[in-house]
């Protein structure tokens, strides 16, 4: 393989609310996360004093960062993608002051990384949010929410400005439309207007702090980040091309919106044509109006439309409702694995956009064994990563513009979508099972050696 760049941005990606763990030290306040023990699509449950989850410890990063960062550094990161808990820093959400033990705590973590050499990318809300502005105004679904989030950005923006040059706005922003509670922070989401209204205001949120970190840290770069679901026709059938276009819109109308500063034109017409009236003020479309720096996503999987109503009856009831492409393979959770599609993925978005990209997820989730001699052999995982590093390689070749890869989860966590640690990304294994049993000791896996070798040589050890 040919080199990446020299400037090519090496390492991985996690989230405070799988990870960090300590869910009420440090004047914490609770999150929508908190409220999920078993993930996004599992139910609310109130905390009552007394009860347990299995984020509550997470893998307790937020005690043993120094040696998860020594380790990451081992393998010769250049970036590590964190994200702030919000509630570390405004616990319910609304306070005028910050939480200063959440901040220091932040400070600390950036130090570490300085002292290695690594680069911070922070996401500003990574599937979590006050559960006090959830409770107190219904979430996004409040306009006020949008200067609380401001207040909040400018606030990290202005004690980190030194620390951290790559600032994300919201994880994934797109997911909202598919899980209104962790995205929008709407506890029993109505209509489809409801979740839109909702949805805008974070846009607008997003824009103002996009504003925000131009005007307070003139030398950083602050990106989107989208969920990357890209969708192929089933067939050549111009119909099934067309709904492949609606759907894929779905999602690129964020997009566009956070990269060229307006609604497009057709998501107007499909508000029109769905009787959705959003509430616009002059104010919103002026702000908007400030776009992103680079676009950042994440990349897993690609799924097939038809217009076929008997093979989305059949596609309903397989894991992720999603038409199955017969050409792919698919992982033990049932997720499509397509290496080819990130390159499609990468032209259609530079292709689109002209800005800069950087894919800050992407990674194989399995369950891994651990051998007699205490090795664990994730050779799937390693064949998983070269096959779509290879393809980032080609589409740098293609002309597109990418900044770095971070990987998701370098180091095993709780998964997002069922809270579950045996759904395993890492490079570094820890000792913890779904039912938050274990040491949470760490330990190398065979891929740790693999990845490193693959920083080492930028890329060039890669096997097409």
């Amino acid at each position: 393989m040919k080199p990446f760049p020299q400037a090519f941005l090496w390492g991985g990606a996690i989230a405070a609310n799988q990870v960090e763990g300590a869910y009420q030290e440090g004047g914490k306040g609770l999150s929508t996360s908190d409220v999920q023990p078993k993930g996004i699509f599992g139910d609310v449950v109130e905390r009552v004093p007394g009860d347990s989850g299995i984020k509550d410890i997470a893998i307790d990063f937020y005690h043993r960062y120094p040696e998860d960062i020594a380790l990451f550094n081992e393998m010769g990161f250049t970036c590590l993608r964190v994200s702030v808990a919000w509630t570390r820093i405004f616990p319910q959400g609304d306070e005028t002051q910050p939480n200063e033990a959440g901040l220091a705590f932040y400070d600390k973590l950036f130090d570490e990384l300085a002292s290695h050499n690594i680069q911070p990318m922070v996401t500003l809300s990574h599937y979590e949010m006050p559960w006090g502005l959830v409770n107190n105004y219904g979430g996004w679904g409040d306009r006020r929410v949008i200067g609380f989030f401001e207040r909040y950005a400018r606030t990290v923006f202005t004690c980190y400005k030194e620390k951290v040059k790559l600032w994300l706005t919201f994880n994934e922003i797109n997911m909202s439309l598919h899980a209104p509670l962790t995205g929008v922070g709407l506890k029993a989401p109505g209509s489809e207007a409801e979740i839109y209204q909702a949805i805008h205001h974070q846009l607008v949120a997003s824009a103002l702090a996009v504003k925000a970190c131009h005007d307070i840290i003139p030398d950083a770069r602050i990106g989107n980040m989208l969920l990357g679901g890209l969708m192929y026709p089933l067939t050549c059938k111009p119909d099934d091309v067309l709904e492949t276009m609606q759907q894929n819109r779905t999602w690129l109308f964020f997009g566009d919106i956070q990269c060229r500063g307006e609604y497009p034109g057709y998501m107007l017409r499909y508000f029109r044509d769905n009787h959705i009236q959003l509430n616009i003020t002059e104010e919103d479309r002026a702000a908007l109006k400030e776009t992103i720096d680079f676009i950042s996503f994440s990349y897993y999987m690609t799924g097939c439309v038809t217009t076929d109503e008997e093979e989305n009856q059949k596609a309903r009831g397989n894991i992720l409702s999603m038409v199955p492409n017969p050409h792919l393979k698919s992982s033990e959770w049932g997720w499509q694995i397509d290496p080819v599609g990130l390159r499609i993925l990468l032209n259609l978005l530079w292709d689109r956009y002209q800005k800069p990209l950087f894919i800050v997820e992407n990674g194989l989730g399995a369950k891994d064994k651990i051998e007699a001699d205490g090795s664990i052999n994730d050779t799937y995982r390693i064949s998983y990563l070269n096959d779509h590093l290879v393809q980032v390689g080609e589409a740098i070749e293609d002309g597109v513009q990418v900044l770095g890869y971070t990987c998701w989860g370098p180091i095993d966590l709780v998964s997002a979508s069922k809270a579950e640690m045996s759904k395993r990304y890492g490079f570094i294994y820890v000792d913890r099972d779904d039912d938050g049993n274990g040491t949470l000791e760490r330990r190398r896996k065979a891929s740790f050696n693999w990845y490193k070798e693959v920083i080492a040589t930028r890329g060039a050890s890669l096997k097409p």
